[in-house]
């Protein structure tokens, strides 16, 4: 088929780009062709029209206007696509056939600029890794913001610590080298809709990441040191090559990469973020029902960011941890000053995406006066904290650059209410620039006289419809409606017929509309020129906003946690290098913002280097899972440097936070629950430190029961005895609780009060143990029909009495000698003691049969047997047959 010109042009910049939605710019339209028009046109849910390729054939078409186009990218972007824009890169007025077009931006997940895509409140991430044998390199950006930071990590652990970065990161695009055959893509599932984008192995190269870096930052790129990181190196090239590659332009917004070790902050592996909600539930991903949703009281968008990196990331030094305790202490003390200060944050726009913006080259003249809005607030923050005592505020009032010389700029420049596009005009004000009031006084009275125009032709003609107008095509005009055609005067010249009108035009409108034209045309050109060197100017001081930006930020998130302890009554912790974890009256901080205030039944925490483990029993539904995610939730928020809800807390450092909470397959990766267990078990195992906290809740529930049972008392002693870190294990096996035997290992149980089958839950965490679930009345609170219930507690009587359990009729505690009663509390060590003396005489078994009588015994000669050496020889001693 022969296409027409500029479909060949089309086709041929299309041809580089299969895997992409082509954006053809066309006039005030971008268009897209072929399958791309079939695709946009349902996902925009915009028409699909047709257009003539050549040869009589009809080509698919659907466009978008070019002043609404962000809103669309961002749409086709959260489909999941990547989008190339095509720009005409010449006057089509001055072209000469066919107009030049060239692609000047690729638009992926990871290098969104603005647009709906980005969250506020969250950063936008572009992540790149590798991994080899001997070590794994990372880097992630912001292209939004200019963040970009490297880490790598080495060692037997470093898949493992890898992947939980990404998890903590969340990345909108992952970069990985094409021939990467590896299990990431399975083990990123808890990422939502993150696009992995395949790079050719050899821009992962240090010879790639090294020209890179030097083309981006010059030779001062290896001060930062990271030419030391043989991994991060090369993961930090890729993210440049692919910007560079994407967005066809200098990256000034992009920081100079700052090198960070995940070891300088707590560790928290992908379940465990999961599983204590931090900044996503786990029902929906949403923010409500999360710890930021607690915390978050910011009043700008780059304080909500630092504030969810803050909780992602708590701290591992003391000193920093108190410098924050300090500040957040004194301004909930000030309760007029966090006021003040919060008041004036609101009215800050963000500042690190502008600044990108600007450095970036797509900021227009509102964003500048957004700049403006925001630096004329700089002078009054810095007053407001002058007499501030806390080291990290006062270091905020010395480094807060109020950014006055650009200021003076924009005020001087821009008007207070500019147009959105910056090729329109009525951007500066009178008086900046001589030239510009020339050429808009012309324009202004050349439409001036256009007004009289139509007003003295209305009189000369006898017209009274009469009326001037314009349009692109055709200019200005004289429009008469054909009714009044025959008073229309000799020298009137036809210019355009309409259904019900005509358009004429005269010499002298001609002349005018040159004259109008020209300095309205001169004055577009003028101003955007000195909206470019103005845009210049601003961005030659990006360092300036960036840092400015950064001290905001700071400031923003302890107002914010100052707030947050306030309304929720926190109370500062003592943050120190002990083993001890002291909570008085602990609260979990988001289930009592839920419940109505003082519902919520606070408690005690205890662990020293004496007792390092609880291991924790109780009903369901007690609130033990509540318990444990509080204790860990309390260790995290104050070791972010917030307050913490207690009345009293005294936290010594955790490095690591651990949970096995909860049960749940993993379908796609072929895994059981028992197994996905077990495999959350393997990790923390092997990666605790003494220094860790551990919850596990109910460990070796997916198997059978002595399966299950075996394996978590085994789990308890090797976390005991090998791991030595702190630990809440919460067990409906019970007879786990003989392991208080262990030096370090408490008993605590969650206490209820139970009256005629039903219960009542007392949530109050208190030393012991207990030899129950209540599952059957937890069943009976479930609205479970009664008969069911009925039949579940005969089950259960006969399962005790054959097992020998509490709550049998028959229970074997031997008194007197020659006696089996009911009663037992004692958890049989008695009876294998009078057993083990040979002093059993006999069994009353009034209440169940001579067989069931004789299971039961040997059921408790195979215990004791495999329990104590002397207990093989009891078979010998006990001569009991079924003929009996």
């Amino acid at each position: 088929m022969a296409y027409t010109p500029m479909m060949q042009q089309y086709l041929q910049i299309k041809q580089n780009y299969q895997n992409y939605i082509l954006m053809f710019r066309m006039g005030d339209f971008y268009e897209m062709f072929f399958d791309d028009a079939l695709v946009a046109s349902k996902d925009l849910e915009i028409a699909l029209t047709a257009r003539d390729g050549g040869g009589g054939e009809k080509v698919p078409m659907c466009g978008v206007p070019h002043h609404a186009a962000q809103s669309y990218i961002a749409r086709l972007i959260e489909k999941g696509h990547r989008v190339v824009i095509c720009e005409q890169v010449e006057d089509p007025r001055q072209a000469k056939g066919l107009v030049k077009r060239e692609v000047t931006r690729i638009v992926t997940p990871g290098t969104v600029m603005e647009g709906q895509c980005l969250d506020d409140k969250k950063n936008n991430y572009l992540v790149a890794v590798l991994a080899e044998d001997n070590g794994c390199g990372l880097a992630f950006c912001d292209i939004s913001t200019g963040l970009f930071w490297v880490t790598q990590f080495t060692g037997i652990n470093a898949y493992h610590e890898m992947t939980d970065e990404l998890h903590r990161l969340q990345p909108a695009e992952l970069l990985l080298p094409r021939s990467y055959k590896c299990d990431l893509p399975k083990r990123l599932a808890g990422i939502a809709n993150v696009l992995i984008t395949p790079i050719d192995d050899d821009l992962f190269t240090s010879e790639a990441a090294r020209n890179a870096m030097e083309r981006q930052f010059g030779d001062n790129w290896l001060e930062t040191g990271i030419d030391h990181l043989i991994f991060g190196l090369r993961a930090a090239g890729v993210i440049l090559l692919y910007l560079l590659d994407t967005q066809k332009r200098s990256l000034h917004q992009i920081n100079r990469p700052r090198i960070y070790n995940t070891n300088q902050y707590m560790k928290i592996d992908a379940v465990s973020r999961r599983n204590l909600e931090l900044t996503g539930s786990i029902k929906d991903g949403m923010r409500w029902g999360t710890l930021i949703w607690v915390l978050d009281y910011s009043s700008t968008a780059m304080g909500g960011r630092l504030l969810k990196q803050w909780i992602e990331q708590p701290l591992l030094d003391t000193v920093i941890i108190n410098k924050r305790l300090d500040a957040v202490e004194e301004l909930l003390n000030n309760l007029i000053l966090r006021k003040q200060i919060k008041e004036a944050l609101k009215q800050v726009y963000d500042l690190e995406r502008l600044a990108g913006r600007v450095a970036y080259g797509s900021a227009n003249a509102r964003d500048l006066l957004a700049l403006r809005k925001s630096f004329d607030l700089l002078p009054a923050i810095k007053g407001l904290i002058s007499d501030v005592h806390a080291k990290l505020l006062v270091d905020i009032i010395g480094l807060l650059d109020d950014m006055s010389d650009i200021n003076e700029l924009l005020h001087e420049a821009l008007v207070d209410d500019p147009p959105m596009q910056i090729r329109e005009g009525g951007i500066f004000k009178t008086g900046y620039h001589p030239e510009v009031d020339r050429l808009r006084t012309a324009s202004r009275n050349g439409k001036d006289w256009l007004a009289r125009l139509e007003s003295e032709e209305r009189q000369r003609t006898g017209i009274k419809s009469l009326k001037v107008g314009y349009n692109k095509i055709f200019g200005y005009y004289l429009e008469v409606t054909k009714a009044n055609l025959s008073q229309v005067p000799d020298h009137y010249i036809r210019k355009q017929t309409l259904v019900n009108a005509e358009r004429f035009i005269t010499n002298q409108l001609k002349e005018y509309e040159d004259m109008i034209m020209g300095a309205e045309d001169r004055l577009m050109q003028l101003e955007f020129q000195l909206f470019g060197e103005i845009r210049q100017k601003v961005a030659d001081e990006l360092l300036r906003m960036q840092n400015a930006a950064r001290k905001l930020a700071i400031l923003d998130v302890l107002v914010s946690l100052a707030e947050a302890a306030e309304r929720s009554n926190l109370v500062r912790p003592v943050v120190n290098t002990d083993k001890k974890i002291v909570i008085r009256d602990g609260r979990h901080p988001v289930v009592e913002r839920v419940l109505n205030a003082g519902n919520f039944v606070p408690n005690d925490t205890y662990m020293d280097e004496n007792s390092t483990f609880i291991l924790l029993t109780g009903p369901n539904m007690a609130g033990k899972s509540t318990y444990m995610r509080q204790v860990a939730l309390i260790i995290l928020m104050a070791q972010l440097g917030s307050f913490v809800p207690a009345t009293e807390a005294e936290i010594g450092l955790v490095d690591y936070i651990f949970t096995r909470i909860g049960a749940a397959d993993d379908l796609a990766g072929g895994r059981s629950t028992f197994m996905v267990e077990m495999s959350e078990c393997r990790d923390i195992v092997n990666n605790a430190t003494p220094n860790s906290l551990i919850i596990m809740d109910e460990v070796g529930r997916g198997t059978s029961t002595y399966d299950g049972i075996s394996i978590a008392r085994a789990l308890v002693e090797y976390i005991h005895d090998i791991i030595g870190a702190r630990t809440l294990f919460s067990t409906h096996y019970h007879e786990l609780t003989d392991l208080d035997s262990l030096p370090g290992v408490v008993n605590c149980t969650v206490s209820v009060h139970e009256e005629n089958d039903e219960i009542i839950f007392l949530r109050k965490v208190l030393p012991g143990k207990v030899d129950k679930s209540y599952g059957i009345q937890v069943a009976r609170l479930a609205g479970l029909p009664e008969k069911v219930l009925k039949r579940a507690q005969d089950v259960l009587r006969r399962m005790e009495i054959r097992s020998g359990g509490a709550g049998g009729a028959v229970t074997h505690h031997i008194e007197k000698n020659d006696m089996v009663t009911t009663g037992c509390k004692e958890q049989c060590a008695h009876c294998r003691e009078k057993l083990l003396l040979g002093e059993l005489a006999k069994i009353n078994v009034m209440q169940i049969t001579p067989l069931e009588a004789i299971n039961l015994l040997h059921e408790w000669t195979e215990k004791i047997k495999n329990e104590v050496d002397t207990g093989g020889n009891l078979l010998k001693e006990i001569n009991v047959s079924s003929e009996n």
